[in-house]
């Protein structure tokens, strides 16, 4: 019996250490799987390396380490002069699981073709993935998905290296310069592509690449993007911007007048823009010295382009939150709609109020987003941890000051021949909205002699476009149309 219990101590000891060890991820590492997928017909082959790589302070201790997924093709002549993407999403504190698993990567979610949850969960090939022309990189900055801070001594660096717009730009530049060499990638034609408040982030890391870290690139890719010029501000110009939306997610839901509802959705967006730029800012910026009749004519217009009353518009003085239209809109019929995307259909406790009681598209999209990607890591890519995923990481208090983004990519722009810029927005994005990303293009460059450099491209979806099984195809190809044509063969970078 002695021996029984001697066995089963020693039992429970080993076991116990082996259970209850720390739970830290390596802050370098990596797993490489191989795989391949048909893109548009064409049997694409592989090599996604997946792991952490550090981040170091100026004495070259490590701070923080970054997860990424590395997507490089394999059945091809040479990766050294192949594009390269490198992928952000935003938040700020957003994981890079929407575009990876949703758009450009090799797979995306099982959902049905407009983008809403099918179970069982989990991600199929992606037949429009962008791999068969560039590869591709997904980066996690800390505290979102497994990427996190480094402790010493038990205590974790300080907030305010990594959570700022200047801060989180300058360690990502110095990460992708690491990334770069160690990969071999320093031939290869670069391209940042940025969602929601990623496109914040990576106007900024154009400059900031190209200054301090001597990258120039290649292309700019703005998805949905955030330009805080605009959130933050209020005012005249940010609430008049938000009318063209209203236009394009009352005609979805069917609630225009009929003269503008029997029209194609693109064929009465100019005529909501114009009357946004031309009429409504005037309008707004004069205040209580708007006249009577004017700002009743204002109103009646607004609810012609709106498909909401006249009453509740002169009731705020014709100045519409958005949160207040995603409740109103349908009030009538006891629904809300989404703010990320407007299609998507939500219900209140009660109907009275302001603004809706949640995000109905937000909850959907992490209803199918979060098991698929637990799964995928896990499953396909083979990195395993018991690290939470961190959807949405906490990074708060997040510091906007000193915004110069906007400036950033314009002088990068000018001191780079090469770089190219492309925004792509959903109609029916009503947080990031559509014609707010067409007034950040106008406003980088407002002399006007860089015009021919930038591309715009809408979608008949949300923040997300690519959700929409027709817009993943659309939106891919048009990311496709825009490698090709931001590639230099052979001219010289000169003006």
């Amino acid at each position: 019996m002695k021996n029984a219990s001697f066995i089963f101590a020693l039992f429970f000891l080993i076991t116990t250490a082996v259970f209850s060890q720390n739970r830290i991820l390596p802050s370098d590492t990596a797993v490489i799987i191989t795989n391949a997928v048909v893109i548009n017909g064409q049997n694409v082959s592989y090599q996604a390396k997946t792991g952490t790589q550090p981040v170091w302070n100026e004495q070259g201790a490590p701070i923080a380490t970054l997860f990424y997924t590395y997507y490089k093709r394999t059945n091809t002549k040479s990766s050294e002069n192949r594009p390269l993407i490198f992928s952000f999403n935003g938040g700020p504190g957003s994981a890079s699981v929407w575009m990876q698993i949703a758009y450009t990567g090799p797979k995306v979610l099982n959902i049905d073709e407009e983008g809403y949850p099918v179970q069982p969960y989990g991600v199929k090939d992606n037949p429009y993935s962008i791999l068969d022309v560039a590869d591709i990189v997904f980066i996690n900055p800390v505290n979102t998905g497994y990427s996190r801070m480094i402790a010493k001594d038990g205590k974790d660096p300080e907030g305010k290296l990594f959570f700022g717009i200047n801060a989180d730009i300058k360690y990502l530049a110095d990460w992708l310069n690491t990334f770069v060499s160690r990969n071999n990638r320093w031939q290869s034609p670069k391209y940042l592509i940025g969602e929601s408040y990623g496109g914040t982030r990576v106007m900024g890391l154009s400059l900031e690449l190209q200054n301090r870290q001597w990258m120039y690139l290649n292309g700019v890719i703005l998805v949905s993007p955030a330009d805080y010029k605009i959130l933050r501000t209020g005012g005249p110009v940010s609430s008049a911007l938000n009318l063209p939306y209203f236009t394009a997610a009352a005609w979805y839901h069917k609630v225009l007048n009929k003269n503008l509802q029997q029209k194609d959705l693109l064929e009465i967006l100019p005529d909501a823009e114009n009357f946004a730029i031309n009429n409504l800012i005037p309008a707004l910026a004069k205040g209580s010295f708007i006249s009577s009749d004017e700002k009743q004519s204002i109103a009646q217009k607004m609810a012609y382009f709106s498909g909401l009353s006249e009453t509740v518009i002169l009731q705020h003085n014709l100045d519409v939150p958005t949160s207040f239209f995603w409740k109103e809109l349908l009030r009538s019929e006891g629904k809300t709609i989404g703010r990320l995307d407007s299609r998507y259909l939500g219900f209140d406790k009660i109907e009275a109020g302001n603004s809706p009681d949640y995000n109905a598209e937000l909850t959907s999209w992490l209803h199918s987003f979060t098991p698929a990607i637990n799964y995928y890591i896990k499953e396909h890519l083979k990195f395993k941890t018991d690290i939470k995923y961190n959807m949405f990481g906490n990074v708060r208090p997040w510091d906007n000051e000193n915004d110069n983004t906007r400036e950033n990519l314009r002088q990068a722009m000018a001191q780079n021949p090469y770089l190219k810029v492309l925004f792509q927005s959903g109609y029916y994005d009503g947080a990031t909205t559509y014609f707010a990303a067409k007034f950040t293009q106008s406003q980088i460059d407002p002399s006007g002699k860089m015009k021919d450099r930038f591309t715009f491209k809408g979608y008949r979806s949300g923040h997300m476009m690519y959700l929409r099984y027709e817009d993943l195809k659309n939106a891919n190809n048009d990311l496709r149309e825009f490698i090709k044509n931001s590639l230099p063969e052979g001219k010289s970078a000169k003006y």
